[in-house]
Protein backbone atom coordinates (compact mmCIF):
# COMPACT_ATOMS: atom_id res chain seq x y z
CA UNK A 1 0.00 0.00 0.00
CA UNK A 2 1.32 3.42 -0.93
CA UNK A 3 2.35 5.59 2.01
CA UNK A 4 0.23 8.62 2.77
CA UNK A 5 2.50 11.45 3.87
CA UNK A 6 1.54 14.43 6.01
CA UNK A 7 3.77 17.48 6.48
CA UNK A 8 4.11 19.43 9.71
CA UNK A 9 5.87 22.78 9.36
CA UNK A 10 6.84 23.59 12.92
CA UNK A 11 8.33 27.06 13.46
CA UNK A 12 9.78 28.15 16.76
CA UNK A 13 11.45 31.35 17.87
CA UNK A 14 14.93 30.11 16.91
CA UNK A 15 14.36 27.58 14.13
CA UNK A 16 11.82 25.86 11.92
CA UNK A 17 11.59 22.42 10.37
CA UNK A 18 9.57 20.39 7.92
CA UNK A 19 8.71 16.98 9.33
CA UNK A 20 6.96 14.32 7.27
CA UNK A 21 4.76 11.88 9.14
CA UNK A 22 2.95 8.72 8.13
CA UNK A 23 1.32 5.68 9.73
CA UNK A 24 2.99 2.29 9.44
CA UNK A 25 1.92 -0.87 11.29
CA UNK A 26 -0.03 1.14 13.85
CA UNK A 27 2.82 3.53 14.56
CA UNK A 28 3.52 7.12 13.58
CA UNK A 29 6.78 7.51 11.69
CA UNK A 30 8.64 10.83 11.37
CA UNK A 31 11.25 12.14 8.97
CA UNK A 32 12.75 15.60 9.23
CA UNK A 33 13.49 16.71 5.68
CA UNK A 34 14.33 20.40 6.03
CA UNK A 35 15.47 22.76 8.77
CA UNK A 36 15.99 26.50 8.77
CA UNK A 37 17.00 29.26 11.16
CA UNK A 38 14.64 31.81 12.62
CA UNK A 39 15.11 34.70 15.00
CA UNK A 40 13.89 38.19 15.71
CA UNK A 41 15.93 40.89 13.97
CA UNK A 42 16.70 44.45 15.01
CA UNK A 43 15.56 47.03 12.42
CA UNK A 44 16.24 50.51 13.74
CA UNK A 45 14.48 50.60 17.09
CA UNK A 46 12.15 47.70 16.18
CA UNK A 47 12.53 44.00 16.95
CA UNK A 48 10.78 42.16 14.10
CA UNK A 49 10.46 38.80 12.36
CA UNK A 50 11.83 38.22 8.89
CA UNK A 51 8.45 37.19 7.47
CA UNK A 52 9.70 37.05 3.87
CA UNK A 53 12.62 34.85 4.89
CA UNK A 54 10.30 32.60 6.88
CA UNK A 55 7.94 32.09 3.97
CA UNK A 56 10.82 31.54 1.58
CA UNK A 57 12.09 28.77 3.90
CA UNK A 58 8.61 27.22 4.00
CA UNK A 59 8.57 27.05 0.20
CA UNK A 60 12.11 25.63 0.07
CA UNK A 61 11.03 22.83 2.40
CA UNK A 62 8.05 22.06 0.14
CA UNK A 63 10.44 21.81 -2.82
CA UNK A 64 12.43 19.29 -0.78
CA UNK A 65 9.32 17.05 -0.61
CA UNK A 66 9.19 17.02 -4.41
CA UNK A 67 12.94 16.47 -4.67
CA UNK A 68 12.86 13.34 -2.48
CA UNK A 69 9.63 12.08 -4.03
CA UNK A 70 7.55 12.21 -0.85
CA UNK A 71 4.56 14.37 -1.69
CA UNK A 72 2.29 15.12 1.29
CA UNK A 73 -1.49 14.83 1.03
CA UNK A 74 -1.80 17.54 3.69
CA UNK A 75 0.23 20.38 5.18
CA UNK A 76 -0.15 22.36 8.43
CA UNK A 77 1.88 25.14 10.02
CA UNK A 78 2.27 25.89 13.72
CA UNK A 79 4.23 28.73 15.37
CA UNK A 80 4.50 30.55 18.69
CA UNK A 81 1.60 32.71 19.90
CA UNK A 82 0.73 36.42 20.36
CA UNK A 83 2.44 37.81 17.21
CA UNK A 84 0.41 38.76 14.14
CA UNK A 85 0.27 40.40 10.72
CA UNK A 86 -1.97 43.29 9.70
CA UNK A 87 -3.00 43.49 6.03
CA UNK A 88 -4.41 46.45 4.09
CA UNK A 89 -7.29 46.40 1.58
CA UNK A 90 -4.94 44.94 -1.04
CA UNK A 91 -3.83 42.15 1.32
CA UNK A 92 -0.40 43.73 1.64
CA UNK A 93 1.45 43.72 4.92
CA UNK A 94 1.22 46.95 6.91
CA UNK A 95 4.65 47.57 8.45
CA UNK A 96 6.82 44.78 9.88
CA UNK A 97 5.65 41.80 11.93
CA UNK A 98 6.81 42.71 15.43
CA UNK A 99 8.43 40.20 17.77
CA UNK A 100 6.83 39.74 21.16
CA UNK A 101 10.20 40.59 22.74
CA UNK A 102 10.05 44.16 21.38
CA UNK A 103 9.69 46.62 24.25
CA UNK A 104 7.09 48.91 22.66
CA UNK A 105 4.25 47.57 24.81
CA UNK A 106 5.74 48.77 28.10
CA UNK A 107 4.50 52.30 27.43
CA UNK A 108 0.83 51.36 26.93
CA UNK A 109 -0.03 48.68 29.51
CA UNK A 110 -1.27 51.16 32.13
CA UNK A 111 -3.32 53.01 29.52
CA UNK A 112 -4.98 49.77 28.36
CA UNK A 113 -5.94 48.94 31.94
CA UNK A 114 -7.29 52.42 32.56
CA UNK A 115 -9.89 51.46 29.92
CA UNK A 116 -10.36 47.79 30.85
CA UNK A 117 -9.11 46.91 34.33
CA UNK A 118 -6.61 44.09 34.86
CA UNK A 119 -9.15 42.21 36.98
CA UNK A 120 -11.90 42.55 34.37
CA UNK A 121 -9.53 41.57 31.56
CA UNK A 122 -8.54 38.37 33.38
CA UNK A 123 -12.10 37.48 34.41
CA UNK A 124 -13.26 37.84 30.80
CA UNK A 125 -10.31 36.41 28.85
CA UNK A 126 -8.51 34.21 31.38
CA UNK A 127 -5.21 35.41 29.95
CA UNK A 128 -2.46 36.33 32.37
CA UNK A 129 -1.01 39.83 32.10
CA UNK A 130 2.26 39.56 30.16
CA UNK A 131 4.16 42.45 28.58
CA UNK A 132 4.07 40.74 25.17
CA UNK A 133 0.32 40.07 24.95
CA UNK A 134 -1.35 40.87 21.63
CA UNK A 135 -3.84 43.17 23.35
CA UNK A 136 -0.98 45.55 24.22
CA UNK A 137 0.73 45.16 20.85
CA UNK A 138 -2.48 46.10 19.02
CA UNK A 139 -2.99 49.09 21.27
CA UNK A 140 0.49 50.28 20.23
CA UNK A 141 -0.63 49.91 16.60
CA UNK A 142 -3.75 51.92 17.33
CA UNK A 143 -1.75 54.74 18.92
CA UNK A 144 0.73 54.80 16.01
CA UNK A 145 -2.13 55.01 13.48
CA UNK A 146 -1.27 51.65 11.92
CA UNK A 147 -4.74 50.23 12.56
CA UNK A 148 -6.41 52.91 10.40
CA UNK A 149 -5.45 51.11 7.17
CA UNK A 150 -5.79 47.58 8.51
CA UNK A 151 -8.50 45.37 7.01
CA UNK A 152 -7.31 41.93 8.15
CA UNK A 153 -5.80 40.60 11.37
CA UNK A 154 -3.99 37.25 11.10
CA UNK A 155 -1.90 35.50 13.73
CA UNK A 156 1.52 34.43 12.46
CA UNK A 157 0.54 30.90 11.32
CA UNK A 158 -2.74 32.24 9.88
CA UNK A 159 -0.68 34.67 7.79
CA UNK A 160 1.67 31.92 6.57
CA UNK A 161 -1.32 29.70 5.67
CA UNK A 162 -2.78 32.67 3.76
CA UNK A 163 0.45 33.11 1.79
CA UNK A 164 0.29 29.41 0.84
CA UNK A 165 -3.39 29.25 -0.08
CA UNK A 166 -4.79 32.76 -0.52
CA UNK A 167 -7.43 31.85 2.12
CA UNK A 168 -7.75 33.76 5.41
CA UNK A 169 -8.64 31.89 8.59
CA UNK A 170 -8.38 32.87 12.25
CA UNK A 171 -7.52 29.67 14.11
CA UNK A 172 -8.79 29.23 17.67
CA UNK A 173 -5.73 28.04 19.65
CA UNK A 174 -3.44 30.83 18.47
CA UNK A 175 -6.19 33.45 18.72
CA UNK A 176 -6.66 32.39 22.33
CA UNK A 177 -3.22 33.80 23.21
CA UNK A 178 -4.23 37.36 22.24
CA UNK A 179 -6.07 38.39 25.39
CA UNK A 180 -9.03 39.24 23.12
CA UNK A 181 -11.04 35.99 23.38
CA UNK A 182 -13.74 35.44 25.94
CA UNK A 183 -12.73 32.45 28.08
CA UNK A 184 -16.32 31.27 28.55
CA UNK A 185 -17.67 31.63 24.99
CA UNK A 186 -14.32 30.77 23.28
CA UNK A 187 -15.12 33.56 20.79
CA UNK A 188 -13.75 37.08 20.26
CA UNK A 189 -14.67 39.35 23.18
CA UNK A 190 -16.23 42.19 21.18
CA UNK A 191 -16.85 44.21 24.33
CA UNK A 192 -13.11 44.49 25.07
CA UNK A 193 -12.31 44.97 21.37
CA UNK A 194 -14.74 47.88 21.05
CA UNK A 195 -13.74 49.50 24.36
CA UNK A 196 -10.11 49.61 23.21
CA UNK A 197 -11.11 51.18 19.91
CA UNK A 198 -10.14 48.25 17.67
CA UNK A 199 -12.16 47.74 14.49
CA UNK A 200 -14.21 44.61 15.20
CA UNK A 201 -14.35 43.79 11.46
CA UNK A 202 -10.65 42.87 11.70
CA UNK A 203 -11.54 39.75 13.68
CA UNK A 204 -13.05 37.00 11.54
CA UNK A 205 -15.00 33.95 12.81
CA UNK A 206 -12.74 31.42 14.51
CA UNK A 207 -11.87 28.09 12.91
CA UNK A 208 -10.94 24.97 14.87
CA UNK A 209 -7.96 22.65 14.35
CA UNK A 210 -8.80 20.19 11.59
CA UNK A 211 -10.45 22.82 9.37
CA UNK A 212 -9.51 22.68 5.69
CA UNK A 213 -7.94 25.99 4.61
CA UNK A 214 -7.59 25.13 0.93
CA UNK A 215 -5.18 23.95 -1.75
CA UNK A 216 -1.91 25.66 -2.65
CA UNK A 217 -2.09 28.86 -4.71
CA UNK A 218 -1.33 28.38 -8.42
CA UNK A 219 2.02 30.16 -8.23
CA UNK A 220 3.06 28.07 -5.20
CA UNK A 221 1.97 24.87 -6.98
CA UNK A 222 4.12 25.82 -9.96
CA UNK A 223 7.11 26.65 -7.81
CA UNK A 224 7.05 23.51 -5.64
CA UNK A 225 5.78 21.09 -8.28
CA UNK A 226 2.69 19.67 -6.53
CA UNK A 227 -0.58 20.50 -4.83
CA UNK A 228 -1.75 19.50 -1.34
CA UNK A 229 -4.55 20.37 1.03
CA UNK A 230 -3.60 22.78 3.80
CA UNK A 231 -5.30 22.02 7.12
CA UNK A 232 -5.30 23.99 10.33
CA UNK A 233 -3.47 22.06 13.03
CA UNK A 234 -3.59 23.48 16.54
CA UNK A 235 -1.52 26.37 15.17
CA UNK A 236 -0.18 27.46 18.55
CA UNK A 237 2.87 25.26 19.06
CA UNK A 238 2.06 24.48 22.70
CA UNK A 239 -1.48 23.43 21.78
CA UNK A 240 -0.01 21.00 19.24
CA UNK A 241 2.55 19.75 21.78
CA UNK A 242 -0.18 19.11 24.36
CA UNK A 243 -2.09 16.99 21.82
CA UNK A 244 0.98 14.72 21.75
CA UNK A 245 1.10 14.15 25.53
CA UNK A 246 0.78 10.33 25.59
CA UNK A 247 -1.80 10.22 28.38
CA UNK A 248 -5.56 10.15 27.68
CA UNK A 249 -6.57 11.25 31.19
CA UNK A 250 -6.08 14.70 32.74
CA UNK A 251 -2.28 14.79 32.65
CA UNK A 252 -0.06 17.41 34.22
CA UNK A 253 2.38 18.43 31.51
CA UNK A 254 5.37 20.62 30.77
CA UNK A 255 5.88 21.58 27.15
CA UNK A 256 9.59 22.21 27.43
CA UNK A 257 11.46 24.40 24.95
CA UNK A 258 12.28 28.10 24.72
CA UNK A 259 9.39 28.47 27.18
CA UNK A 260 8.28 25.93 29.75
CA UNK A 261 4.48 25.78 29.64
CA UNK A 262 3.22 23.87 32.63
CA UNK A 263 -0.40 22.97 33.18
CA UNK A 264 -3.34 20.72 32.46
CA UNK A 265 -5.82 20.35 29.61
CA UNK A 266 -9.38 20.67 30.81
CA UNK A 267 -12.88 21.25 29.42
CA UNK A 268 -13.39 24.25 31.71
CA UNK A 269 -11.77 27.66 32.06
CA UNK A 270 -10.65 28.91 35.48
CA UNK A 271 -10.64 32.69 35.85
CA UNK A 272 -10.77 32.80 39.64
CA UNK A 273 -8.83 35.33 41.72
CA UNK A 274 -6.59 32.51 42.97
CA UNK A 275 -5.76 31.44 39.40
CA UNK A 276 -5.00 35.05 38.50
CA UNK A 277 -2.86 35.73 41.58
CA UNK A 278 -0.95 32.48 41.00
CA UNK A 279 -0.03 33.52 37.45
CA UNK A 280 -2.11 30.99 35.47
CA UNK A 281 -3.53 31.57 32.03
CA UNK A 282 -6.34 29.93 29.99
CA UNK A 283 -5.38 29.19 26.39
CA UNK A 284 -7.16 27.18 23.73
CA UNK A 285 -6.61 23.51 22.97
CA UNK A 286 -7.85 20.95 20.46
CA UNK A 287 -11.64 20.67 20.20
CA UNK A 288 -12.14 23.94 22.15
CA UNK A 289 -10.53 22.56 25.30
CA UNK A 290 -8.65 24.88 27.66
CA UNK A 291 -4.97 24.68 28.44
CA UNK A 292 -4.82 25.94 32.01
CA UNK A 293 -1.14 26.68 32.36
CA UNK A 294 1.67 28.85 33.59
CA UNK A 295 4.26 30.47 31.34
CA UNK A 296 7.71 29.78 32.80
CA UNK A 297 10.80 31.35 31.21
CA UNK A 298 12.18 27.94 30.21
CA UNK A 299 15.30 27.02 28.26
CA UNK A 300 15.44 30.50 26.70
CA UNK A 301 17.92 31.27 29.49
CA UNK A 302 20.14 28.33 28.51
CA UNK A 303 19.86 29.22 24.80
CA UNK A 304 21.04 32.78 25.55
CA UNK A 305 23.94 31.51 27.69
CA UNK A 306 24.98 29.11 24.90
CA UNK A 307 24.98 32.01 22.44
CA UNK A 308 27.07 34.15 24.81
CA UNK A 309 29.71 31.44 24.88
CA UNK A 310 29.70 31.61 21.03
CA UNK A 311 28.25 28.08 20.87
CA UNK A 312 31.50 26.71 22.30
CA UNK A 313 29.41 24.34 24.43
CA UNK A 314 26.63 22.03 23.24
CA UNK A 315 23.55 21.47 25.40
CA UNK A 316 25.05 18.08 26.33
CA UNK A 317 28.30 19.83 27.36
CA UNK A 318 26.26 22.12 29.61
CA UNK A 319 24.74 19.12 31.38
CA UNK A 320 28.19 17.53 31.78
CA UNK A 321 29.62 20.77 33.23
CA UNK A 322 26.69 21.13 35.64
CA UNK A 323 27.16 17.56 36.89
CA UNK A 324 30.77 18.35 37.88
CA UNK A 325 29.70 21.14 40.24
CA UNK A 326 30.05 20.54 44.00
CA UNK A 327 28.73 22.63 46.91
CA UNK A 328 26.89 25.22 44.88
CA UNK A 329 23.20 26.00 45.21
CA UNK A 330 21.72 29.37 44.21
CA UNK A 331 18.18 29.90 42.98
CA UNK A 332 16.87 32.70 40.76
CA UNK A 333 13.26 33.56 39.95
CA UNK A 334 13.26 32.46 36.31
CA UNK A 335 10.16 34.56 35.63
CA UNK A 336 11.82 37.79 36.77
CA UNK A 337 11.69 40.37 33.98
CA UNK A 338 15.49 40.75 34.15
CA UNK A 339 15.71 37.42 32.29
CA UNK A 340 13.17 38.29 29.56
CA UNK A 341 15.50 40.01 27.09
CA UNK A 342 18.80 40.98 28.78
CA UNK A 343 21.93 42.16 26.99
CA UNK A 344 23.79 39.42 28.87
CA UNK A 345 21.95 36.45 30.39
CA UNK A 346 25.11 35.40 32.25
CA UNK A 347 25.36 38.80 33.93
CA UNK A 348 21.62 38.80 34.64
CA UNK A 349 21.95 35.50 36.52
CA UNK A 350 25.02 36.70 38.43
CA UNK A 351 23.43 40.05 39.30
CA UNK A 352 20.27 38.36 40.60
CA UNK A 353 22.31 36.06 42.86
CA UNK A 354 24.39 39.02 44.10
CA UNK A 355 21.26 41.11 44.72
CA UNK A 356 19.63 38.30 46.74
CA UNK A 357 22.74 37.58 48.82
CA UNK A 358 23.40 34.11 47.36
CA UNK A 359 26.54 32.48 46.02
CA UNK A 360 27.42 34.05 42.68
CA UNK A 361 28.02 31.47 39.94
CA UNK A 362 31.32 31.86 38.13
CA UNK A 363 32.05 28.69 36.16
CA UNK A 364 30.04 27.48 33.18
CA UNK A 365 28.80 24.55 35.26
CA UNK A 366 27.67 26.77 38.14
CA UNK A 367 25.80 29.15 35.83
CA UNK A 368 23.84 26.43 34.01
CA UNK A 369 23.24 24.42 37.21
CA UNK A 370 21.77 27.57 38.75
CA UNK A 371 19.32 27.83 35.83
CA UNK A 372 18.40 24.12 35.85
CA UNK A 373 17.80 24.03 39.62
CA UNK A 374 15.84 27.28 39.43
CA UNK A 375 13.59 25.85 36.70
CA UNK A 376 13.00 22.68 38.75
CA UNK A 377 12.10 24.77 41.84
CA UNK A 378 9.72 26.87 39.75
CA UNK A 379 8.05 23.70 38.44
CA UNK A 380 7.62 22.43 42.01
CA UNK A 381 5.87 25.65 43.08
CA UNK A 382 3.64 25.53 40.00
CA UNK A 383 2.56 21.93 40.79
CA UNK A 384 1.49 22.97 44.28
CA UNK A 385 -0.42 25.95 42.87
CA UNK A 386 -2.25 23.83 40.26
CA UNK A 387 -3.25 21.33 42.94
CA UNK A 388 -4.47 24.13 45.25
CA UNK A 389 -6.50 25.77 42.48
CA UNK A 390 -8.03 22.61 40.98
CA UNK A 391 -8.26 20.39 44.06
CA UNK A 392 -6.73 17.56 42.00
CA UNK A 393 -3.58 15.68 43.08
CA UNK A 394 -1.06 14.68 40.41
CA UNK A 395 1.41 11.82 40.82
CA UNK A 396 3.34 12.35 37.61
CA UNK A 397 4.48 15.08 35.24
CA UNK A 398 4.55 14.49 31.49
CA UNK A 399 7.41 16.47 29.88
CA UNK A 400 7.25 16.79 26.10
CA UNK A 401 9.27 18.73 23.54
CA UNK A 402 12.97 19.27 22.99
CA UNK A 403 13.63 20.04 26.66
CA UNK A 404 12.58 16.52 27.67
CA UNK A 405 15.97 15.31 26.40
CA UNK A 406 17.71 17.10 29.27
CA UNK A 407 18.23 14.17 31.64
CA UNK A 408 19.66 16.34 34.42
CA UNK A 409 16.74 18.78 34.34
CA UNK A 410 14.32 15.82 34.37
CA UNK A 411 16.08 14.37 37.43
CA UNK A 412 16.08 17.74 39.21
CA UNK A 413 12.38 18.14 38.35
CA UNK A 414 11.51 14.73 39.78
CA UNK A 415 13.54 15.56 42.93
CA UNK A 416 12.04 19.05 43.41
CA UNK A 417 8.45 18.07 42.70
CA UNK A 418 8.66 14.64 44.39
CA UNK A 419 6.75 13.20 41.45
CA UNK A 420 7.44 10.71 38.68
CA UNK A 421 8.57 12.37 35.47
CA UNK A 422 7.50 10.86 32.13
CA UNK A 423 9.68 12.29 29.35
CA UNK A 424 8.73 12.19 25.65
CA UNK A 425 7.99 12.49 22.84
CA UNK A 426 10.76 14.89 21.85
CA UNK A 427 9.09 16.13 18.65
CA UNK A 428 5.81 16.75 20.44
CA UNK A 429 4.77 19.88 18.54
CA UNK A 430 5.30 18.39 15.09
CA UNK A 431 3.68 15.13 16.25
CA UNK A 432 0.59 16.99 17.52
CA UNK A 433 0.46 18.98 14.29
CA UNK A 434 0.50 15.74 12.27
CA UNK A 435 -2.09 14.17 14.58
CA UNK A 436 -4.56 17.02 13.92
CA UNK A 437 -4.11 16.56 10.15
CA UNK A 438 -4.55 12.77 10.37
CA UNK A 439 -7.69 13.24 12.48
CA UNK A 440 -9.07 15.70 9.92
CA UNK A 441 -8.34 13.29 7.09
CA UNK A 442 -9.91 10.32 8.91
CA UNK A 443 -6.75 8.21 9.21
CA UNK A 444 -7.01 8.41 13.02
CA UNK A 445 -10.51 8.23 14.49
CA UNK A 446 -10.12 9.97 17.87
CA UNK A 447 -7.68 12.00 19.92
CA UNK A 448 -7.31 9.17 22.44
CA UNK A 449 -6.51 6.71 19.64
CA UNK A 450 -3.89 9.20 18.45
CA UNK A 451 -2.38 9.47 21.93
CA UNK A 452 -2.09 5.68 22.12
CA UNK A 453 -0.39 5.58 18.72
CA UNK A 454 2.08 8.23 19.94
CA UNK A 455 2.75 6.22 23.12
CA UNK A 456 3.45 3.13 21.00
CA UNK A 457 5.61 5.03 18.49
CA UNK A 458 8.17 7.01 20.45
CA UNK A 459 10.60 6.42 23.29
CA UNK A 460 9.04 7.51 26.58
CA UNK A 461 11.34 7.56 29.63
CA UNK A 462 10.34 7.46 33.27
CA UNK A 463 12.30 9.13 36.08
CA UNK A 464 11.18 8.19 39.59
CA UNK A 465 11.46 10.85 42.29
Amino acid sequence: MERKYYLAIDIGASSGRHILGWLEDGKMMLEEIYRFKNGAEKKGDKLVWNDKGLFSSIVEGLKKCKEIGKIPVAIGIDTWGVDYALLDENDKLIDEVYSYRDERTLAVIDEVHSIVSEKDTYERTGIQKQVFNTIYQLYCDKKSGKLENAKTFLMMPDYLHFLLTGVKKNEYTNASTTGLLNAKTREWDMDIIEKLGFNKDLFKPLSLPGTLVGGLKDEIKQEVGFDANVYLPATHDTASAVMAVPNPNLPLYISSGTWSLMGIETPNENTSDLANQSGFTNEGGYNKSVRFLKNIMGLWMIQCIKKEYNDKYSFTDFVDEAKKVKNFHSIVDVNDLSFFSPDSMINAVKDYCKKTGQQVPNTVGEIVLCVYESLAECYAKAVEQIEDITGVKFNEINIVGGGCQNVLLNELTAKSTKRKVVAGPIEATATGNLLAQMLANGDIKSLNEGKQIIKDSFEIKEIIA
